[in-house]
């Protein structure tokens, strides 16, 4: 990422601080002219609870640099009072109802937020209440070993003074944000605005991966399904379900950040900050357009395959025809040659019979008379058979 140049966070603000002013610094995200709250009195620090495994990782920053790292929710919402000019930035992963109430007591975060952050399964979406901004982000990464894409969900919450974020998930590794942000502190001097920029630009850029391995799947079942595999159809639908899933988390990325461009000057939002969200919109842009691509593609290619298992099945239909034909017609010979036989073994069946009162048994013409008896039957049945085209 190029360098960015330093603008103003304006940072002066008086050290007191409520759970939903939070001192005079006017943020970018800031509705101007809305009132601020009177400041509200929390829990006792030792009636706090003692630190969630949940917290990832907890800093206070003043003028895009760390000065400190509380080791629990208490020691970071007394920095931050003790900070006149800093901002909180809490990471937590999948935490419990009491951690996330906890922070909606202190930052004064509205309850359908955090209702939403405590039940995950949401959709992305931006949205806006009083000074506070909740945004709600899918993000995705790529398995190689079972070929797959796993998703995971994001909730963040930027404050004047504070960010906090809610992973659902594996996806996306906010630590290597926070180093990046870290690293450059012209950027996280512009405040909590850059660091949802930050997020934005990590959740985006983790697509790439996403999109390069779903086109080498798509390669694959292409060659598959040429190769008659039967596994392809399988394959197909699994990656068609995960196109959709994909679809569902970049598609509203685009009118999110559209509405965030339309308050830039409302705002009033940092020059260089502007240019950055421009530059997440355009690789949204990109990743919705491939992603829309490899549905079309995936649609195409299961036409394509029920095609050719079609005519496989036909294929196989006529063999089976063929060779019931062939085994009927052999059938047809032996019926045909079991049946002349068996005239000849039926006239000397009758003459085996040895009785004494047989008057044949004493013509002298009784021998011949059978033998030519037996020939005429079966010359009479193979002519019979062969015009039917039996023999």
């Amino acid at each position: 990422m190029p360098e960015p140049r330093a603008g103003s966070a304006g940072n002066d603000r008086p050290a007191g601080r409520g759970p939903a002013g939070r001192g005079g610094r006017k943020s970018v995200w800031r509705r101007a002219g809305s009132p601020a709250q009177p400041p509200a009195d929390g829990p006792a620090e030792a009636e706090r609870p003692a630190e969630p495994a949940s917290v990832v990782e907890a800093a206070l920053y003043r003028d895009g640099v760390r000065v400190s790292s509380p080791a629990s929710l208490a020691d970071t919402f007394r920095a931050l009072r003790e900070q006149p000019a800093g901002m909180a930035w809490i990471g937590l992963a999948r935490p419990t109802d009491g951690e996330l109430h906890s922070l909606a007591a202190e930052f004064d975060l509205h309850p359908l937020a955090v209702e939403d952050a405590i039940k995950a399964h949401q959709r992305p979406k931006l949205e806006r209440y009083g000074e506070t901004l909740f945004v709600v982000l899918r993000a995705a990464l790529y398995l190689d070993a079972p070929e797959e894409v796993d998703f995971g969900e994001l909730h963040v919450f930027v404050g004047p003074d504070f960010v906090i974020t809610v992973r659902h998930g594996a996806a996306p590794d906010l630590t290597a944000v926070r180093r990046r942000m870290e690293a450059t502190p012209e950027l996280l001097r512009l405040g909590p605005e850059a660091v949802l920029y930050a997020i934005l630009d990590a959740v985006v850029d983790g697509y790439a991966p996403v999109v390069a391995g779903v086109q080498n799947d798509i390669d694959e079942i292409e060659t598959e399904v040429f190769r008659g595999d039967p596994e392809a159809s399988r394959r197909i639908y699994e990656l068609s379900r995960e196109m959709v899933e994909f679809q569902r988390a970049t598609r509203p990325l685009g009118g999110m950040l559209r509405a965030l461009t339309a308050g830039f000057a409302k705002y009033g939002t940092d020059e260089e900050l502007q240019r950055y969200l421009r530059d997440v919109a355009d690789h949204v842009t990109h990743t919705s357009e491939r992603v829309d691509t490899f549905r079309q593609a995936l649609s195409e290619i299961l036409t394509v395959n029920a095609t050719l298992v079609t005519q496989q099945q036909n294929a196989e239909m006529r063999a089976l025809a063929e060779a019931g034909f062939e085994q009927n017609e052999e059938i047809k010979k032996i019926s045909s040659w079991a049946a002349i036989l068996f005239a000849p073994t039926l006239v000397g069946t009758v003459y085996g019979m040895n009785f004494d009162d047989m008057p044949e048994l004493g013509w002298s013409f009784g021998y011949p008379f059978a033998l030519a008896a037996m020939g005429l039957v079966c010359v009479g049945l193979y002519v019979i058979f062969k015009r039917r085209d039996w023999l």
